[in-house]
């Protein structure tokens, strides 16, 4: 059954029909619940950490220097085991989306995501009811866990159900439901600050919320075709194709999928696979583009912005308030991705994105510079200086690095190392945000306002890399991304050729391959 249509205009040059069906859109939108979960966690962590009562009972060495009249306004925070609550949890996603890979690739998309959501109901509790430190980083482990299985399922899962000329706005449904998660947070960090006593332990526990959303959500959408397909349930592919494609007109992508799923069967080692040369390009660019995403310093304003804003003298309400604001516009430059990608594609979008965030970036490195003062607060117009900057750094980031970070690597892979190569992608991520959650407040301490222009560096460094390197997927179905984008890249297609491999990698993959 077709479902009833939104709407939706299929590409005149594709010989695929494909229209946004209501059974479409619940679907993606549940899934991509699973956005919620982490969007709040990010936002949730830097509230609570600039909470006192949190501090008192967790971290008192902190909460001392925090009330220090005297002490250097970028060292208050500086403390390994503060910096830990934030990390652990990407240390923990790190590990877990390889088994979440493995799941995905046996078992579906959709059990995955189901399985992410029980792990992290279940660190909630333990969070909400943590009497010591140890049990609060546990807690912080298994919602780790419920994290690397969300983010490595639920982008998979919306690239493969999404109609190709609308599979970047279909994918940011992912980042926008991080960015609510992010201003949800935000906005319960303030609310729970002012009026409550052990206001961290509703922040905290509220982030169940979303997770029993996405359990209960995930009994309501389907598997994916592809999935369906490649596990060898055709029929039932072929059924729900027709299903959330809105026609009967799908026996060319039914094709083209079992055709893709019949070369991904043959492959009985994927993680070894993608160390062929053939799937260099998509495992660079995969891995490069977390890499950079993170080291914009975007999560260094975002895991910590209550943090940053109290280090330059604001109020702890006012923190929290200025949090709120950055949220919002993070929210705001979401949507404008989603109704921007599709239509002016993913290059331009990061590239105007790396203008915005270097200028940004230099710009509040150099309003601090001009402070000078490590122990006094800002004053009026430069503190609010601070703030329309980071507001300009983070719209820029929004629609640009935050989405397509993770909407690029879900739909550049061939099916037989999509699940293997987005896991590289996905612990790459995980890897480069727990280096940033681990050392960005001892940074801060150190470089001051030094982080800022260090942070800018790189952005101006991924910049170049996007401009040479990265080719444009806009448009293009995901099964034939190799054969139209890598194949004609002026760069990347020297790696397509078979006949050209490395020996070395080569004889590598075969020895492991027996």
């Amino acid at each position: 059954m077709g479902g009833f249509v939104i709407t939706g205009v299929p590409d005149r040059q594709t010989k695929f029909e494909g229209k946004i069906t209501f059974y479409l859109v619940i679907c993606a939108v549940i899934a991509a619940t699973g956005g919620l979960m982490f969007g709040y966690d990010i936002g949730i962590s830097g509230g609570v950490t600039s909470m006192d009562s949190f501090l008192l009972k967790f971290f008192p060495s902190v909460y001392y220097k925090k009330k220090h009249a005297k002490e250097d306004n970028y060292c208050k925070y500086d403390d390994h085991k503060l910096q830990l609550f934030t990390s652990s949890l990407y240390l923990a996603a790190l590990v877990s989306c390889f088994f979440a890979s493995a799941m995905c690739r046996r078992f579906g998309r959709k059990l995955t995501i189901q399985i992410s959501s029980v792990f992290f109901f279940i660190g909630v509790i333990l969070n909400v009811r943590a009497n010591d430190l140890h049990m609060l980083i546990a807690g912080r482990i298994l919602l780790g866990i419920g994290v690397g299985f969300a983010n490595q399922a639920v982008p998979l899962f919306l690239s493969e159900i999404a109609p190709f000329h609308i599979r970047g706005g279909l994918n940011i449904l992912f980042q926008l439901n991080i960015t609510i998660g992010i201003l949800v947070a935000n906005v319960v960090n303030y609310y729970a600050s002012k009026s409550l006593l052990y206001g961290w332990k509703f922040s905290l526990g509220l982030a169940g919320v979303p997770a029993l959303i996405l359990c209960i959500g995930s009994f309501l959408i389907t598997e994916t075709p592809t999935s369906l397909i490649q596990h060898g349930r055709s029929a039932d592919g072929l059924e729900v194709l027709k299903k959330i494609r809105g026609t009967h007109n799908v026996e060319a992508e039914f094709q083209e999928i079992l055709q893709a799923s019949e070369a991904a069967s043959l492959v009985e080692r994927p993680f070894m696979s993608i160390f062929r040369r053939s799937s260099f390009p998509q495992l660079v660019i995969g891995s490069l583009l977390q890499f950079f995403q993170q080291f914009t310093g975007i999560n260094a304003i975002m895991f910590y912005a209550p943090v940053l804003f109290e280090a330059i003298g604001f109020k702890s309400h006012a923190s929290l308030l200025s949090a709120v604001a950055i949220g919002t516009v993070n929210l705001i430059g979401s949507v404008v991705s989603l109704l921007a990608v599709d239509k002016v594609g993913r290059k331009l979008l990061l590239l105007e994105g790396c203008l915005q965030m270097f200028l940004s970036m230099a710009a509040i490195g150099a309003v601090l510079v001009a402070n000078g003062q490590q122990n006094q607060p800002l004053d009026n117009d430069s503190a609010m200086g601070v703030v329309m900057f980071a507001a300009l750094f983070v719209s820029g980031f929004a629609w640009s690095w935050g989405p397509l970070a993770w909407l690029i690597p879900s739909e550049i892979f061939p099916l037989e190392t999509r699940t293997a190569g987005y896991a590289v992608a996905v612990s790459s991520n995980m890897l480069f945000t727990f280096v940033i959650a681990q050392i960005y407040l001892s940074m801060l301490c150190r470089m001051r306002a030094g982080v800022f222009f260090f942070f800018s560096m790189w952005i101006a460094i991924m910049g170049i890399f996007v401009a040479v390197f990265l080719p444009e997927t806009k448009n293009i179905p995901m099964d034939e991304m190799v054969a139209r984008v890598w194949k004609k890249h002026w760069y990347w297609k020297r790696y397509m050729d078979d006949g050209t491999r490395s020996l070395k990698m080569e004889a590598l993959y075969d020895a492991y391959s027996y």
